[in-house]
């Protein structure tokens, strides 16, 4: 089955781990589910769940984690989302409101929906998770097309070309 992972930032986000859950029981007839949903936030009544594994944290396993997932939940935090980019990992955006943060990870999401990169479920929407996760999956290829015709999707790549570009320009 496909893999979800869902992804709250080192504390979690209650909102999303608590519709994530309360989707579980429907997600987990076409969906494996990966569930980072932060410190003290286990649900101990999930544990042995058949297709849902949850953690608190993750370090060193999280690129294996990344490299199995077909889509990602996550807030927009502008580090998650470069990552997501550059892994070309089709992504639904919950952004922290305007009441809970300065609003950049409104901007963040917004840009990268604009850019055709992820969709975005505004938190007061969070009862729409599931419909949302699965037209994200659907729609999924429209996601990674977008993300792979990006200039922003391999920095590395780019600087060295303007290097090039620098080095190839002087007269010496």
């Amino acid at each position: 089955k496909p893999v979800i992972l869902s992804m709250g930032g080192s504390l979690g986000a209650v909102k999303i781990n608590n519709a994530l859950r309360a989707a579980l029981p429907s997600l987990l007839k076409d969906f494996q589910v990966v569930h980072l949903c932060g410190k003290g936030n286990l649900d101990e009544s999930l544990t042995g769940t058949k297709g849902y594994k949850q953690f608190e944290y993750v370090n060193e396993p999280l690129k294996d984690i990344f490299a199995a997932a077909d889509v990602i939940i996550s807030r927009a935090g502008s580090n998650s989302i470069s990552e997501f980019l550059a892994l070309k990992k089709p992504c639904l955006l919950i952004p922290l409101s305007t009441n809970a943060s300065r609003g950049d990870q409104i901007l963040n999401a917004e840009s990268f929906e604009k850019q055709g990169f992820a969709r975005v479920l505004k938190e007061e929407n969070i009862e729409n998770l599931e419909t949302e996760i699965r037209e994200l999956y659907k729609n999924k290829d429209k996601y990674i097309k977008a993300m792979e015709k990006s200039n922003a999707a391999n920095g590395v790549n780019r600087i060295i070309e303007e290097i090039e570009k620098a080095a190839l320009g002087r007269k010496e």
